[in-house]
């Protein structure tokens, strides 16, 4: 009975160390399990395709702007506008406005001209009327003071009272003839000021019936070269408010614009390239001089060909665009005009890369970057080991690489990364791996 105490605590002890031992086989059971659950790619030798799938647009090399004419009075209302696509020649008209308001303009300042006119005659008619009075006012007075010289000189014949009147005589005629003198240079100068206040009143009048004419022939705008037409969106449509992804109407008859707003542009049909983007990891296989297929959206089963022009030195990304990498312009040019084309088309573009023969490469979403650096994880047994791995070209799917053997097995999945995170990715995994 005694030994029952000390059989029950080692029989204890044995049970908790094989429990132990359970737990641990499992955990090791389900890490290798979970090593085994990776996808593995294998490194191959082969030709590598380095074409590039992008998006575009088409647009002018050379092109000419209208715009709404420059003249105050506010919001100018458009009464004729050719439709997008229209043939035009130099000097022909393709656009016009409503002159209403210019030609009132005109009426008004030429009413203005005319009372100027008026007033004009009138001022020099009472300056004639004037400088008449004045002149018989001005004999009249020297003749006063001649005669009162003449009474002076008698003054030795009369007494010393009457000798003292024709004195007093004399020097009032001469301060009213040096008065009215005064009042002739006024009268003068008054004159010559009211005729030149009519003047300018109207030249004024003769300047603004000018602008205003000006302003009507500028109602009238002509095309500044042959072309097509194309007609720019109404950004005034909507209020002032826009955000991305709205669409926007073209400017049409009866619409109302601000002056110096770009309403249409007329284009070269004859040279035409086409505007596309290429991402970070595409850059590298694009260069000027590569052929390119074009499919336009608006002409599908057509295939058009180009070549690259240009390519951007500077990426460039906008703040509203989702995608942390910027990207860079392509320009390629179309050497054959079609009357189709028409500025604003988007395609989807080809461009032919070049092609590399007999090279190592892995799929794209089995090179990872870790600590700033490019690496496949290679299997060794039942773990995978990080190794550094230099990229010499990629694909849209394919990653050519140096530092790697063919036959290596490499992780699809990032091994390091959690359960969960590997999960997700294997269940969505995206093309050029993760990074850490």
């Amino acid at each position: 009975m005694q030994r029952w105490p000390t059989i029950l605590g080692v029989s204890v002890i044995l049970l908790a160390i094989a429990l132990l031992g359970v737990v641990m086989a499992s955990s090791r059971t389900k890490s290798a399990g979970g090593e085994a659950d990776i996808p593995v790619a294998t490194v191959k030798v082969g030709d590598l395709d380095l074409k590039v799938h992008t998006t575009g647009e088409l647009r002018a090399s050379h092109s000419m702007m209208l715009s709404a004419p420059q003249v105050g009075g506010g919001a100018l209302q458009i009464t004729h506008l050719l439709r997008t696509g229209t043939p035009v020649k130099k000097g022909q008209i393709v656009l016009e406005f409503d002159p209403s308001e210019q030609q009132y303009k005109l009426e008004q300042s030429r009413s203005e001209l005319e009372q100027a006119e008026q007033e004009i005659t009138k001022a020099k008619s009472d300056a004639a009327v004037q400088a008449a009075q004045d002149k018989v006012a001005l004999l009249k007075a020297r003749f006063d003071v001649r005669r009162a010289e003449l009474e002076v000189n008698k003054n030795e014949l009369l007494s010393s009272i009457d000798a003292k009147k024709n004195d007093l005589a004399l020097d009032e005629a001469k301060r009213a003839l040096a008065q009215l003198e005064q009042d002739i240079k006024s009268h003068t100068a008054s004159g010559q000021a009211t005729i030149e206040l009519a003047q300018e009143k109207s030249n004024k009048s003769r300047l603004e019936m000018k602008q205003a004419q000006q302003n009507i022939d500028k109602m009238h705008v002509a095309a500044p070269m042959d072309g097509v037409l194309a007609i720019e969106k109404n950004v005034d449509s909507t209020g002032g408010m826009f955000w991305g992804g709205m669409s926007l109407p073209d400017y049409r008859e009866g619409d109302q614009v601000r002056p110096g707003n770009n309403i249409a542009r007329v284009i070269d049909p004859s040279d035409m390239e086409m505007l596309a983007k290429a991402n970070e990891r595409e850059r590298g296989n694009i260069r000027a001089g590569q052929n390119a297929e074009i499919q336009f959206d608006a002409l599908p089963g057509q295939v058009f060909h180009g070549t690259v022009k240009t390519v951007a030195g500077m990426a460039m990304k906008n703040f509203w665009e989702d995608a942390t990498a910027g990207s860079f312009e392509v320009t390629i040019q179309l050497p054959n005009s079609d009357s189709r084309l028409r500025a604003g088309l988007t395609a989807e573009v080809v461009v032919a890369g070049d092609e590399k023969k007999k090279i190592a490469y892995i799929p794209r979403q089995a090179v990872f970057l870790k600590d700033g650096k490019r690496v496949a994880y290679v299997k060794n047994g039942s773990s995978f080991e990080a190794r550094e791995v230099k990229i010499q070209a990629e694909s849209e799917s394919r990653a050519a690489i140096e530092g790697l053997k063919p036959g290596t097995d490499v992780a699809l999945l990032d091994p390091a990364a959690p359960k969960t995170q590997a999960e997700a990715a294997a269940a969505g995994p995206s093309l050029g791996g993760g990074g850490k």
